[in-house]
């Protein structure tokens, strides 16, 4: 017997080879393949007319810019943030000698929950680090108002959040910075890369003054910076897929619409529906499974998919506050985080991305529908 294909949670949005040949050729002419080429500075300018922000600056992957975030804003001392989310989030704040405090999120979002934030507050906080968990964007207004109460920064790390809108506001203006990872795995990628978003010229000048190892000049250095910008090659990969995003976006919303009339209505499995007034990205399609009341634990069904080759993923799961780093730190317990221990023991990411077929998405629902 033929054995099926394996279906994977993400496929990497590719440019047509004859798009990238010919962006590639017009590269080698140049001669100029990095340091602030010809097509980081058109991709620059092309993100910030697509998202609708006013200065963005690229970067070599996701994780950079959360730690140039922190250092362009000179964050110290303590950081609010959230547990449910991908490590690089927490190990920003590590590399930048700032001492994380996890707060408990929203079980209807995933993110980091506005209600918890001012408890966790103490003298040493300086910022806050939401998260816009799989693109649901964040109660902004909330935690602006928080932070203007407490006179903190907001530094939001919208990795999953790529071209989402909320009212028709992009989601990228909301705080001080917002950072963008633009990995294979993301709606919008250029293989690795990333970029902050800022709200003036001042720190965008800063933050590209810390991406080129602090020079201002030839001979002067003004701020010991590091190596992360975007070459030209992935520059130009991501103008081509730039015009082809938002033909990946709608084609993923048919798969999430899929899977939400197929599973609603069954016990012991719950997800997200898209927000009010939110023009999501479709990054990410989390179920959540109650053990007790599907008949069947999150691990067992997250192995009879595999063994059927359907490969969701566990995300995210463990924890970040249960990794040997962090779960000394006093906010890392358990009995502080009960909401975002039960999600990350709950969640699986089923398969979405713009090349699944009707055949793959039914593969995907049998596995869940009993």
């Amino acid at each position: 017997m033929e054995a099926q294909k394996q279906i994977t949670v993400t496929s990497p949005l590719l440019p047509p080879l004859e798009e990238l040949e010919s962006y590639m050729k017009d590269i080698w002419s140049r001669k100029w393949i990095t340091n602030n080429g010809h097509y980081h500075h058109e991709l620059e300018q092309a993100l910030c007319d697509y998202l609708g922000v006013q200065y963005i600056s690229l970067f070599t992957n996701g994780t950079l810019p959360l730690i140039t975030a922190l250092q362009a804003l000179r964050i110290t001392g303590e950081v609010i943030t959230t547990p449910y989310s991908f490590v690089a989030t927490t190990h920003s704040l590590w590399w930048n000698g700032i001492r994380p405090v996890f707060v408990d999120v929203d079980p209807r979002t995933g993110n980091l929950d506005p209600d918890k934030i001012e408890a966790a507050i103490t003298p040493r906080t300086t910022a806050i680090m939401p998260v816009h968990v799989y693109g649901n964007p964040c109660d902004t207004e909330r935690i602006r108002a928080i932070a203007s109460k407490y006179g903190l920064r907001v530094i939001y790390d919208a990795a999953h959040a790529f071209g989402v809108r909320v009212n028709g506001e992009s989601v990228l203006n909301a705080g001080d910075i917002s950072t963008l990872s633009f990995h294979a795995t993301k709606t919008y990628n250029t293989i690795e890369g990333g970029a902050l978003i800022c709200h003036d010229a001042e720190t965008k000048q800063r933050i590209d003054y810390l991406k080129n190892f602090g020079f201002a000049g030839e001979t002067e250095v003004v701020a010991p910076g590091i190596n992360s910008k975007m070459d030209e090659v992935r520059a130009a990969y991501g103008l081509i897929n730039l015009k082809h995003v938002d033909a990946a976006i709608e084609a993923r919303r048919r798969v999430a619409e899929c899977y939400r009339t197929a599973l609603r209505g069954i016990e012991g499995i719950t997800f997200f529906d898209d927000m009010p007034h939110v023009r999501h990205n479709y990054s990410y399609f989390p179920i959540f499974v109650d053990a007790e009341q599907y008949g069947m634990s999150r691990d067992e069904l997250y192995f009879k998919m595999r063994d059927v080759g359907v490969l969701g993923r566990r995300y995210f799961y463990p924890l970040i506050s249960t990794f040997s780093t962090y779960r000394g730190l006093p906010s890392a317990t358990t009995s502080n985080l009960p909401v975002a221990t039960r999600m990350a023991d709950e969640v699986i990411c089923l398969p979405l991305h713009h090349e699944l077929s009707e055949e793959d998405v039914e593969r995907v629902i049998a596995c869940i529908v009993r």
